[in-house]
Order: C-alpha cells, then structure tokens, then sequence
C-alpha cells in the first residue's frame, strides 16, 4: 500500500503534533525602576500620615504664631512678629526655659545612668532577675497621671514615706508643694522613675547583643573590670547611647501629665511650668493660642537645633 506524501519541506505526518508556539516573553521592569516603585508604595502611605497628622499641624502652627487668637473666637488678628517679641522680653519666658533644662537634663541623665547601671546589674545571673526586670520596665507602661498622683501621696510633707523616712533619721522635712526647688526635684524624681524602663530596657539588649570575644580577650590581658567597662563596654555602647540620647531628650521636653497632676505649674507662680506647660496655659487657661502657638513653635526650633548637633557630635563618634 503506497505512503502518503510527505508535506514539502518537512517530514511531520497527520498523526505527528504541531509544533509548540514560542511563548511570548513578558517585558519586565528594569530592576532599579522596580525597586523604586515597590519603595513608592511602601513609603507613600507613611508619608501621607505623617503630611496630615505631623507636618501639617507644624505648619498651621507655625502660621498661627504670626497672629493674635482668642480660641473661642471666630476670626484672628495678624500682629506680626509680636508674639515673639512679646516672649523674648517677658521674665517668665526665661523662667520657663530655665526650668525647661534644669528638668531635661535631670531627666535625661538621671534616667541614662541610672538604666545603664541597672542594665550592668541585670545582665548578670542572679536569682529572680526576671522579676526584678518586669518590675524596673513595669512604670514605664503605666500612665503618668496615675504615676503623679501616687507620687503625690509619697512626696506629701505630713503623711508621706519621704516625711517618715526624713523624721526617722532626724532630717528636716521639705514642704514639696511651696518651695520651688523641692517641687522641681520632685517632679523629676517621679519622671525618672516612671521611665527608667525604657532606658534600662534599650541598654540590656544591647549588653545582650556584645560580642563576648572582646571581653575574653581584655580578661586574657589582664584587664579589670572597670578597665573593661571603660575600654570596651562603653564604646560598644556608643550607638545605644547616642539613640537614647536623643529619644530621652524628645520625651522628657515633652512632659505634661506628671507636672500638671503634681503642681499645676507652681509653686509660687512658674515653679515647676515647662514650655509645653506653658504651651497648655496661654492657650487653653489664658485663651492665647496664638502666643501659645509662638512657644510651641520656638520650643521646636530648640529642639531641631539640639537634635541636628547632637546629630554632629556623636556621627564621628558612633561610626
């Protein structure tokens, strides 16, 4: 029986598959412009929380400044450079920056010190360290109006613990609530207590993360342990303590609730008032919120100029 002809110019049958059809490639992105994008689509809602919810309330507040406003009227005044002028030749502006810095750097150094000392006794292995970790990190959490108001009864002069621990061992008895320098000590005593965590907790898990050949190494030179801590500790810690530097210092400019509960600002006028206590007065108790406004504004450009100089100071330290 004779074979059917082979189509011209090859030698597939009916019975043989057509040949497959070359896929058509996919035109990708080049890499970079990929990249680019998925960094577009992560990072454009964050900045649009932060365009509403931080820099434009910034920018209003920086406008209001340049304005006199009663917050329960209408309609505000534009006065210029007043409002600033205003600040700078008034006394108690000067009293509130000063005690601004005296409550920050307490604040920021009590706090620092205090949680590297703890973080040093805590990383050892004791009995029941992790109690007492829960216990240092436990007041951080806890609200600062309740931490003032608890405060309040110990720092009381008639019935407090400070006033029986002082009788007991025949010291004189502070009245915390009408001197200025025992209300400012109280204050701050009671912010670094509450926020001690937060240092001690940032400064353990960098103990925790140190590379142990550096310390056999120091030990195999003989090296004691204050030699250690201050030649090897230390500069380990360098990047830790330039972040809580700077995050300790942005908190503690920022307290309200603990001097709001314990003093309301006083005694005996500006006592213990911060700029952001004073920010809270001339705008919502004096019904000033564009002199408030101003404070606000000049407490932020002391902040960015603190924060870019620290910045300057410790980048050659730190890398």
């Amino acid at each position: 029986m004779p074979t059917p002809a082979t189509p011209a110019g090859g030698n597939q049958t009916d019975a043989d598959p057509p040949p497959p059809v070359p896929a058509t490639r996919r035109r990708r992105l080049p890499g970079t412009l990929r990249e680019q994008l998925l960094f577009l689509a992560l990072v454009l809602p964050n900045l649009a929380l932060l365009g509403v919810f931080v820099y434009r309330p910034l920018i209003d507040n920086i406008r209001l400044s340049f304005f006199d406003w009663n917050i329960s009227s209408p309609t505000a005044t534009f006065i210029g450079w007043s409002n600033y002028v205003e600040w700078w030749n008034r006394p108690d502006s000067w009293v509130v920056v000063q005690n601004t810095l005296i409550f920050t750097l307490s604040a920021v150094i009590g706090s620092m010190v205090l949680g590297l000392a703890l973080a040093l006794l805590l990383d050892q292995q004791l009995v029941g360290r992790g109690l007492v970790r829960s216990a240092v990190f436990a007041p951080f959490v806890i609200a600062g109006a309740a931490i003032g108001v608890a405060f309040q009864f110990i720092f009381d002069p008639r019935f407090g613990m400070i006033s029986a621990l002082l009788t007991m061992v025949g010291l004189p008895v502070p009245n915390f609530y009408q001197d200025p320098e025992w209300a400012m000590v109280m204050v701050t005593v009671t912010y670094i207590w509450k926020n001690l965590g937060y240092s001690f907790v940032i400064y353990l898990a960098a103990l925790q993360a140190k590379p142990a050949e550096l310390y056999e190494a120091a030990e195999m030179d003989g090296a004691g342990a204050w030699t250690t801590f201050r030649k090897v500790t230390l500069p380990l810690l360098r990047p830790t303590t330039f972040f809580l530097s700077i995050t300790v210092l942005l908190n503690s400019l920022q307290v309200f609730d603990i001097i709001y509960v314990m003093t309301r600002g006083g005694p005996q006028g500006n006592g213990t008032s911060t700029m952001v206590f004073q920010v809270y007065q001339e705008t919502f108790q004096n019904f000033r919120a564009g002199y408030g406004a101003t404070v606000a504004t000049i407490m932020f450009l002391v902040l960015l100029l603190v924060t870019a100089v620290q910045v300057k100071i410790m980048d050659r330290k730190v890398t």
